[in-house]
C-alpha cells in the first residue's frame, strides 16, 4: 500500500501561516470547517451534594453522603457538608462519583468499522484496516475520531489515547486533532506511521517536532503529543526513531510482544536500551518471565486491551504476570473492530476474569484494584497523575457519577464490586472534563449526537466505496 508521508516543506508551510494563531490555528482546516463543532459549555461552579464519593486517593479514600466541589475546572474540596454559597447544587443522591475512566490505547480512526471484521483472515481486522485506511480522507478522519471520543464521553472515559497509525498527510493530523477538541475530552494524541507503511520508509521528525512546538504553546489546552513507532520486529530504523523521540521528549507507544509471530520484542528493546518510564507497551500478550522483569526494572508501563487481545486471537492478557512483578498496568479500548463497543466497565470486568481464571482463584484480583487501572494508574500510565486520576484537592476536575437507580445497580452493595461487576455505560448520569459538565441527565451536551451518528455511517459508505470493500 503507497502512502502519503507529511513533507517537511508542506508543514512548514502551514506553520508559518498559522504559527500565530495557536492551537485553534492549527486545528482550523477548510476540509472540516466549523459545521460539526459543538459549543463547549463554560465551566462552572458546582457541588456534587450527597453522592457516595470514591475518590481513589489513598488518604481521602471513600466517603459516604460527601461532597465534591468544583470551580474553575478544579477540584477545591471533597468532604461533608461543604460550604459554597455561589455555587450550583447538582444532587448527587443514589450516585457514585469517581474520577473519570482513564483509556491508555485506542486507534480512534477505526471506529468506523465497528464489529467490521469479518470471519476468514482476508476479511479480518489488519486487512480490513488496511485496505480501508487508505480510502481515508481527512473528513473521514474526523467524523471517525469525533464518533469514537462522543462514545468514550457518553460511556464515562474523560481521557484517551489516541494511538493514530493513520496519518497519511497533515491535513490527517490536523483532522484527528480537530475532533478532540471539538469534543472537549483530555487526550494524547500519538502521532504514528500510516497504514502498511514501507519499513525503509523514515519517519518525518521534523513535522511531529513542529507540530509538538505549537501544541506546547498553548498551556490549558487538553491535548499532549506522543510517538508512535512501529514494531521493532518490522521496522529496522526504531534506534534513530526511539533517539528522536526522546531528543523532543515524546512518550513512546509501541505494540510488543502481541502474539507468537511478535515473540521476543521487549527482550530486544531491552537489550538496545530502548525500555524505559517513558515508554508503555501494547499488549505483551506473549512473554518471558525475564522478560517481565525487564519491564519492571526499567519501569516500562504496559496497556492491556482484554477484548481486542482475545477476540484477535493474540492470546490472554498477561495481567497476572505484570502484577506480579509490580509492572505499572493501564487499559484500553484498542479498536471497537473488534471490541465492538467502549464500555471500560466491561473491560475491567474482563481483566479481573481473565486475571482470576488464571490464577484459579476468586481473589487474585479485586475489583478495587482492577478500579485503580481505570483511573489513577491510567493517569500515572499516561503521566498526568499530578492533574487527574484522583478526586483530591487542586487536581483538574474530572469526574463521572454513576447512578444507582437502574435495574441492573439497584442494590447498593459494595461500590467498587458494583462498578466493575455491574454497572454499563447507560448508568452514567454525569461526565465533567477539567470542569466543563459534557454529559449530564445522560445525555451529551456539546454533541449532537444524531448528526455525529449520521456523518459517521456517510464516511464508512463513502470509504468502503472507495475500497471496494463489500
Amino acid at each position: 500500500m503507497n502512502g502519503h508521508p507529511i513533507k517537511r516543506r508542506e508543514f512548514f508551510r502551514g506553520a508559518a501561516a498559522l504559527g500565530s494563531l495557536g492551537m485553534s490555528g492549527i486545528l482550523a482546516d477548510p476540509v472540516i470547517g466549523t459545521r460539526s463543532a459543538g459549543q463547549l459549555p463554560a465551566r462552572s461552579e458546582f457541588v456534587v451534594r450527597n453522592a457516595y464519593v470514591m475518590t481513589m486517593d489513598s488518604a481521602l479514600g471513600d466517603l459516604a453522603n460527601s461532597d465534591v466541589h468544583v470551580r474553575d475546572g478544579e477540584i477545591v474540596a471533597v468532604g461533608t457538608r461543604l460550604i459554597a454559597p455561589t455555587a450550583k447544587n447538582i444532587d448527587g443522591r443514589n450516585t457514585i462519583v469517581l474520577p473519570g475512566l482513564i483509556d491508555t490505547h485506542w486507534h480512534l480512526w477505526t471506529s468506523l468499522f465497528r464489529s467490521l471484521s469479518g470471519d476468514t483472515k482476508e476479511r479480518g481486522y489488519f486487512p480490513l484496516s488496511k485496505r480501508l485506511g487508505k480510502a481515508y480522507t481527512p473528513e473521514d478522519m474526523y467524523r471517525a475520531v469525533r464518533f469514537a471520543t462522543a462514545e468514550a464521553l457518553f460511556s464515562g472515559i474523560t481521557t484517551v489515547h489516541d494511538f493514530n497509525h493513520n496519518v497519511r498527510s497533515l491535513n490527517y493530523a490536523k483532522a484527528a486533532l480537530r475532533a478532540l477538541t471539538d469534543t472537549g475530552i483530555r487526550a494524547r494524541f500519538s502521532y504514528g506511521y500510516y497504514q502498511a507503511q514501507p519499513s525503509e520508509e523514515a519517519t518525518d521528525f521534523d513535522s511531529i517536532a513542529a507540530l509538538r512546538e505549537l501544541m506546547t504553546d498553548s498551556q490549558k489546552n487538553l491535548l499532549s503529543l506522543g510517538f508512535a513507532p512501529r514494531e521493532v520486529s518490522v521496522y529496522k530504523m526504531y534506534r534513530r526513531d526511539w533517539e528522536m523521540a526522546r531528543k523532543l521528549g515524546l512518550p513512546i507507544t509501541v505494540h510488543a510482544n502481541s502474539s507468537r509471530s511478535e515473540a521476543l520484542e521487549i527482550e530486544l528493546m531491552s537489550k538496545e536500551g530502548l525500555l524505559g518510564k517513558d515508554v508503555q507497551l501494547v499488549h505483551a500478550t506473549v512473554v518471558t518471565p525475564a522478560e517481565v522483569e525487564q519491564l519492571a526494572k526499567s519501569g516500562t508501563s504496559v496497556s492491556l486491551t482484554p477484548y481486542t487481545e482475545m477476540r484477535g486471537g493474540f492470546g490472554f492478557p498477561t495481567v497476572g504476570q505484570l502484577f506480579s512483578a509490580r509492572v505499572l498496568v493501564s487499559l484500553g479500548v484498542d479498536t471497537t473492530a473488534l471490541a465492538g463497543n467502549a464500555d471500560m466497565f466491561a473491560i475491567m470486568k474482563a481483566i479481573q476474569s481473565v486475571g482470576n481464571a488464571r490464577a484459579e482463584s476468586e481473589f487474585k484480583l479485586s475489583p478495587r484494584r482492577v478500579l485503580e487501572l481505570a483511573t489513577i494508574d491510567g493517569a500515572r500510565a499516561m503521566d498526568i497523575a499530578d492533574r487527574v486520576g484522583s478526586l483530591k484537592p487542586g487536581k483538574r476536575a474530572d469526574l463521572i457519577m454513576v447512578s444507582t437507580m437502574n435495574l441492573n445497580m439497584g442494590v447498593f452493595t459494595d461500590a467498587a464490586h458494583l462498578l466493575v461487576e455491574a454497572a454499563q455505560p447507560s448508568n452514567v448520569d454525569m461526565v465533567v472534563v477539567d470542569g466543563r459538565i459534557l454529559k449530564h441527565n445522560s445525555q451529551l451536551t456539546a454533541l449532537n449526537v444524531e448528526q455525529v451518528i449520521r456523518e459517521a455511517r456517510d464516511s464508512l459508505v463513502a470509504v468502503r466505496r472507495r475500497a471496494n470493500w463489500y
